[in-house]
């Protein structure tokens, strides 16, 4: 039996793909929480969760007690799902409700267009379980469309809907603030994040997300030709996660919890739920945009040249490797991320925008209109050693040089009275200014504090 013309290999590839990832997404989102903390405890000198495992009691399963505290995942999710769900008086319960829902949805649904495995070739027709339908290349993306790009940018600006929503509708005016940071800081980010996608549109002349991962396995990764627009785009998506140093909509200090005060049990779990799941899928973005996607460059170091991460393989297994890899990038990319939280402290919310307005727009313009001439002008101008004007060198001397007049101009600009404010005051004998003479150590001296295990008793307690 012949099925409909839509029914193609095209579309059973793009709903396994969306099955697959999105499960990938929800189970990258957990174990973001917890190489959070993990990660968070080894930099504050800590070991962080050691305690709960997967043996739920049984002598069966001792063998997972500890686990070195995975379980605490799980631990995290079974309460927040039976915590009491909690609304104050005077909240608008509809959107209070509904703004969980809207802040997670964008998360989940922006991966749909990278291409995770590159293209597979299948033949013409295909005959399986009796049914016909028609094979020929098909994308190893959830959503194969001439606009992927745009698709990206118009998702990525949803989220900061459920987050005004929330705030608003909390009738708490710590959250309102909360809310309203958020909206000032998520639109003036998206300018420079527009921006910087241009550049690298500019460059591959296609909207296209395996165009994109193409163009780099042919000319090197647009973050050695671009690396002004990576660090551009890379704070950007800091900024659009909400992740720290621009975590002013959720500030501790000032804002209690911000936007999700009034919030409890699983409606406040789906918050985090979305924060990470927007790291998981913003690094996959990166990833795509600057470090070739699932692409590697093993040619370089005599591969072959079709070799299983080159765009030119179309073998299923490749698209296995190309998936693997890509899921690779992605992590570390997510690790990354969490060492920028626990590296650089929360700016102030002036110093936010003043980054927004003051360095990150004006950059990143300077930066389109240069990318922009020597794209047109291309080939029409070549200097003695025939270095053209479009070549991924030239963009990136381009972009040293504008750099470098940036950092030029930076001390030139007017300073308010009294310096920069938060000047960094050493605290005298602390782990980074010991006193003359003597060793600062931080960290435990007791074996069992530092064992990661303790349950497992395999660290003497003396």
């Amino acid at each position: 039996m012949e099925l409909p013309a839509f029914l193609n290999a095209q579309f059973f590839i793009s709903v396994l793909v969306i099955l697959v990832v999105i499960h990938l997404l929800l189970g990258l989102a957990g174990g973001s929480i917890y190489l959070e903390r993990k990660i968070s405890a080894y930099v504050q000198d800590r070991i962080g969760p050691n305690r709960v495992g997967f043996d739920l009691g049984l002598p069966l399963l001792k063998p997972l007690r500890g686990l070195f505290g995975m379980g605490q995942v799980l631990a995290d999710g079974i309460k927040m799902l039976l915590k009491e769900e909690y609304a104050p008086k005077g909240v608008d319960k509809a959107l209070f409700t509904i703004a969980p829902t809207i802040v997670v949805i964008p998360a989940l649904i922006g991966f749909a267009v990278i291409p995770w495995g590159g293209v597979i070739h299948f033949p013409d027709v295909i005959h399986f379980l009796g049914l016909t339908f028609n094979g020929g290349k098909v994308v190893v993306a959830g959503a194969n469309i001439n606009v992927g790009i745009i698709y990206i940018l118009a998702v990525a600006s949803l989220g900061v809907y459920g987050i005004v929503l929330a705030g608003w509708a909390s009738n708490n005016k710590f959250a309102f603030l909360g809310s309203l940071r958020a909206s000032a800081q998520m639109i003036s980010y998206e300018i420079p994040l527009g921006l910087s996608l241009l550049v690298a549109l500019l460059m591959v002349g296609s909207l296209l997300p395996q165009d994109l991962i193409e163009y780099q396995a042919h000319h090197g990764w647009l973050v050695l030709s671009q690396p002004l627009a990576a660090a551009i785009v890379f704070i950007c998506f800091l900024a659009e996660a909400n992740r720290t140093p621009f975590d002013n909509a959720e500030c501790e200090q000032e804002l209690v919890a911000g936007f999700h005060t009034e919030y409890s049990s699983m409606r406040y779990g789906m918050f985090p739920l979305s924060e990470y799941a927007h790291v998981a899928g913003g690094s996959a973005i990166f990833s795509m945009l600057f470090l070739g996607g699932y692409h590697l460059p093993l040619d370089l170091i005599g591969g072959d040249a079709g070799h299983v991460f080159s765009p030119e393989n179309t073998a299923w297994y490749a698209a296995l490797f190309k998936f693997g890899c890509f899921v690779t990038k992605t992590l570390l990319m997510i690790f990354l991320v969490i060492m920028v939280r626990w590296t650089i402290p929360r700016l102030r919310f002036d110093q936010v925008m003043q980054v927004a307005w003051q360095s990150v727009i004006p950059l990143a313009l300077i930066n389109v209109v240069v990318v922009s001439v020597m794209v047109h002008l291309g080939d029409r101008y070549q200097d003695s050693i025939g270095l053209s004007l479009s070549s991924p060198l030239a963009m990136f001397l381009a972009n040293i040089v504008v750099t470098v007049v940036a950092l030029g101009v930076l001390p030139l600009l007017p300073r308010r009275a009294g310096g920069w404010a938060n000047e960094r005051v050493r605290l005298a004998g602390s782990r980074f200014s010991p006193l003359a003479g003597e060793a600062v150590s931080t960290g435990p001296t007791l074996a069992f504090a530092r064992e990661d295990r303790p349950r497992e008793g395999t660290a003497p307690s003396h």
